[in-house]
């Protein structure tokens, strides 16, 4: 986000030197117009996606999520999970049981997801020795759900998703002018290796601001790429609807209730891959021999322990007469650190057989490339992953700040003007920079549109207000 040119009156000229020819100074001032717009309209929502990132990460390493992580006496055997499953209902007055996890380790708690007769969701914490609740609260309440509804939504639903989704696709643009404004400049590529602490003024923030671009380039790439899948226009009805698995694989009845529906408040538990999948439906002579009738939580519980899964899992209870027994175990619900271990596995609740059995091999090439790519996202691959995921979440904040400082000091005097860099007159190459636009409007349709209001803004509006000053003057 340079908003501040190297070539203006205002910047030391020795620092970062336009282009000299006449083709290439007019592409870079067509490029710094764009960088300007998008840059400040995407560095608040840079800097609010990487705070809330950061809490997210730091609380999901440091704190309970769920309470999961509190430990207990070991005290024999475990208790059968069907007694866990009585004890959770019986400590919320009329409440079901939706869902089971299975705790990460010997003396830790187990966790079910209990649905209360008002419709709000509970998580309730159980000694697995003496199938005992010895805590409840709202499921997916705390500091992490908190920050993980700003970063999706801003607390406002799909307002704030459309919001977002056009912040990150800008995003994309920020990126590619940023590289038209770095790649014809003169002053030398190793010059944006390292900020020069020696510069003063805006010098400074130029060098840092331009050498926090370039390491964090590629990463804020994968980052917005990653986040815009879970969008409701270009991740909801493009990528993720091309992109998920296809349930007419499995030899069963389909329910009109997708995976999506497994997930709590708030959560993005069900892999990507899934979530626009149908459900199964139970009662059909459809899928393999698995369990014995009757099928009961106990027998699920040990058919999964049997899978050897590597970490926790969770069952999700029947819901309706045609409801499934689904076993699942992915990195998007903190089950364990390897996205490449993801498996969903549907069990029919009368006979007892497999009707599906979706693992990571099955996903299609995106959707393996978001599994990983979510895990990454989210620091759960392994301690680097932490500590880079928090340095880049930093180096986001330093590169929004560093745009925003260079802009404020170089703002003009009279309030009312943003002071956005002159469109050239002439463009030699138009056709090449409008094909570039398009593409990036097609790609991102929120964006697009978003593009063709600031630029009928641009043409229709903020032109003849500086042609019209000029004549009054």
């Amino acid at each position: 986000m340079t908003f501040l040119a190297p070539g203006n009156a205002e910047a030391p000229a020795q620092v970062a030197p336009l282009p000299d020819t006449g083709a290439a100074r007019a592409l870079y001032q067509a490029a710094w117009r764009w960088h300007f717009y998008a840059g400040l309209f995407v560095a608040p929502f840079l800097v609010m996606l990487a705070l809330t990132g950061l809490l997210m990460l730091w609380a999901s390493a440091t704190t309970d999520l769920n309470g999961e992580r509190l430990t207990v006496p070991v005290t024999g055997e475990p208790a059968p999970v069907s007694a866990l499953i009585a004890a959770a209902e019986g400590s919320v007055p009329g409440g079901t049981a939706l869902r089971y996890v299975e705790p990460r380790g010997p003396g830790q708690v187990a966790l079910v997801q209990v649905a209360a007769p008002d419709g709000s969701e509970i998580a309730v914490l159980v000694d697995p020795y003496r199938a005992a609740a010895i805590d409840h609260f709202a499921w997916d309440s705390g500091l992490y759900a908190l920050a993980s509804d700003i970063h999706g939504t801003l607390l406002m639903g799909d307002w704030g998703d459309r919001l977002i989704e056009i912040a990150s696709g800008f995003g994309v643009v920020l990126i590619v002018t940023g590289l038209v404004l770095w790649w014809p400049r003169s002053w030398g590529r190793g010059a944006v290796l390292l900020p020069s602490l020696r510069a003063g003024g805006r010098a400074f923030w130029l060098r840092l601001h331009a050498s926090l671009g370039f390491w964090t380039l590629g990463l804020l790439l994968v980052f917005l790429l990653s986040g815009l899948s879970w969008t409701g226009i270009w991740g909801g009805r493009f990528v993720q609807a091309w992109n998920s698995f296809p349930a007419e694989k499995w030899d069963a009845p389909l329910s009109e209730t997708t995976h999506a529906a497994l997930d709590g408040h708030a959560e993005h538990g069900v892999p990507w891959a899934l979530e626009q999948t149908a459900l199964p439906e139970s009662g059909s002579p459809a899928g393999l021999p698995a369990l014995v009738p009757p099928v009961t939580i106990d027998a699920v519980a040990a058919f999964a322990r049997d899978l050897g899964l590597p970490g926790r899992f969770q069952i999700h209870l029947p819901q309706g007469e045609t409801g499934v027994w689904t076993i699942s175990h992915d990195s998007m619900s903190h089950d364990g650190p390897d996205p490449t271990a993801d498996r969903t596995i549907h069990i029919d609740r009368y006979s007892g057989h497999l009707l599906a059995d979706v693992r990571f091999a099955d996903y299609s090439p995106y959707a393996k490339a978001m599994a990983v790519g979510i895990a990454f996202h989210e620091g759960r691959i392994g301690v680097w992953n932490f500590v880079l995921n928090t340095v880049f979440c930093l180096a986001v904040i330093g590169l929004a700040v560093s745009g925003l400082v260079m802009w404020w000091r170089r703002r003009p005097a009279r309030v009312w003007r943003l002071g956005a860099p002159p469109m050239p007159e002439r463009l030699p190459g138009w056709r090449v920079a409008l094909l570039a636009a398009i593409l990036l409007g097609l790609a991102f349709p929120l964006t697009g549109a978003a593009m063709l209001g600031v630029l009928a803004l641009d043409v229709l509006v903020l032109r003849r207000l500086g042609t019209l000053r000029q004549m009054l003057n």
